[in-house]
């Protein structure tokens, strides 16, 4: 049942307001997709950062969260901080966290990665750059 997961949709942070705004609209655009509560939160530098997104799942009733970081390859942010803010065990992409006085599993997507949809994406950009 994806009623009871949680997406955490995870942006780096900007101080410039456009780069927010993208992982809202994002978010956004999943939550049409996805039947259980989506929340956004970012690394540094916008708010809510990581931990205070984990607690806005608090009274949804979700027995899992799903961080889903919107990045492209895999790094220092994917592998080791957002983990860590995650409050993961080092090296761990899964892990609990105690939300409304009960154990909820957390664990971590993988970045975006090389696929189709993303080079026809740029593709279609490059087209559009002409």
């Amino acid at each position: 049942m994806l009623e009871d997961v949680g997406l955490l949709v995870l942006g780096h942070g900007s101080t410039l307001p456009y780069n927010q705004a993208l992982v809202e609209d994002l978010a956004a655009l999943i939550k049409k997709r996805h039947p259980g509560p989506v929340r956004t939160a970012y690394l540094n530098a916008n708010d809510p950062r990581i931990p205070e997104g984990l607690l806005s799942f608090s009274g949804t009733g979700v027995k899992k969260i799903v961080a889903l970081p919107l990045f492209l390859a895999a790094g220092v942010h994917t592998t080791e901080d957002i983990p860590k803010e995650l409050g993961l065990p080092v090296g761990q992409m899964k892990g609990t966290i105690e939300l409304d006085g009960r154990a909820v599993e957390v664990c971590c997507a993988g970045p975006l990665g090389a696929d189709e949809c993303i080079a026809n994406l740029a593709y279609r950009r490059a087209t559009e750059a002409l």
